[in-house]
């Protein structure tokens, strides 16, 4: 069981929740309160988020990413679209076919080296329009921060949403890591979603010491008409709402998110600076957030998994993933050298 509870760097979903947020649930847990949100406690939530992203917005909570993914792409699209994403997205990757089953959608990916989207590689799908025999691009989808542990740029991102609002399509952002991706480019929330054209944003903070807190933000509120009756169908409307509301409430009081994102991101550079002084080991990719991917020795990995679980990111190139969290400590990363130094020997 010690082994089990050990920390590792296998991803920030693995990590604990923050004390902070323990106590807004505990708190909360007291009498009753009408479900399904339309509680004091969710309404207070929404407030503090519009402080964040700015009032002219539509907010709904969902219990997870990818329901929150699903949902936000299955509102602005219908059945005949396409979804262009990275190769590697999330959507494409690790949400076991959901958005295309849901959807009803085609994904069109993108290969990336570095998991961005750029036009020039999304213009590779843009063809056919109003051909009855193709599915008609209508969402670019990007990750903030990408899978591959990059960030988007906020010129980056506006490059893209003018570029699909031009053609009369929407961008959808993955915002499962957008706070490491904030504390990156020293942005507030807004300046990298609202204020630069994302349509719909799925908002993560599960990864940054939450439990549960997972939500959709419609920036175009014309978008989310009737989106309640979605979120039913989709099984995403939560009874004992106030729960997941106060976690966002938390979270977005006293620059928690930013503290959390903060000492993530920190940690990760400890352990690429660490790992870059070890000839044997080459990162792939710039450590931007709170991910590194590297190509490690494939005959050590197996025992350096068995002491500090992570996940293999690419077996054919024994390339591997490591995730730091809001939690990780200074001593995790020294004995995690140390070992890979000795193994390497």
């Amino acid at each position: 069981m010690k082994d089990e509870l050990k920390r590792g760097f296998a991803s920030d979903n693995n990590s604990g929740i923050h004390p902070d947020i323990l106590k807004a649930m505990q708190e909360a847990n007291v009498g009753h309160c009408i479900a399904y949100g339309d509680d004091i406690y969710t309404q207070s939530a929404i407030v503090k988020i519009k402080e964040h992203f700015g009032e002219d917005i539509d907010v709904y909570f969902t219990f997870n990413g990818t329901g929150s993914n699903v949902l936000a792409l299955k509102m602005l699209t219908e059945s005949y679209n396409s979804i262009i994403c990275a190769e590697t997205a999330h959507i494409n990757v690790d949400e076991c076919g959901a958005p295309e089953k849901f959807t009803g959608c085609k994904l069109l990916s993108v290969p990336t080296e570095n998991g961005k989207l750029t036009i020039e590689k999304i213009e590779y799908h843009m063809h056919d329009f109003g051909f009855e025999h193709h599915s008609q691009p209508k969402i670019i989808s990007i990750a903030q921060v990408t899978e591959m542990g990059t960030v988007y740029t906020p010129n980056e991102i506006k490059e893209i949403t003018s570029y699909a609002h031009k053609n009369a399509m929407f961008v959808h952002m993955d915002g499962a890591r957008l706070c490491n991706a904030a504390v990156s480019l020293d942005r507030d929330l807004r300046e990298i979603t609202a204020d630069v054209g994302v349509d719909v944003l799925s908002l993560g903070l599960t990864k940054n010491g939450a439990m549960n807190a997972e939500a959709i933000i419609f920036f175009n509120q014309e978008t989310s008409e009737n989106f309640k009756y979605y979120r039913k169908q989709g099984m995403q409307l939560a009874s004992k709402m106030r729960f997941m509301a106060v976690q966002f409430e938390a979270l977005f009081s006293n620059d928690l998110w930013k503290k959390n994102a903060e000492h993530a991101n920190k940690m990760a550079k400890i352990l690429a600076e660490a790992v870059a002084e070890i000839s044997q080991i080459q990162i792939t990719q710039k450590v931007e957030a709170n991910g590194i991917f590297a190509i490690v020795p494939s005959e050590i990995i197996p025992k350096l998994q068995k002491e500090f679980f992570f996940y293999m990111w690419d077996e054919n190139r024994s390339e591997v993933r490591w995730m730091t969290s809001f939690d990780t400590q200074i001593k995790d990363i020294e004995e995690f050298v140390l070992l890979l130094r000795k193994l390497l020997k």
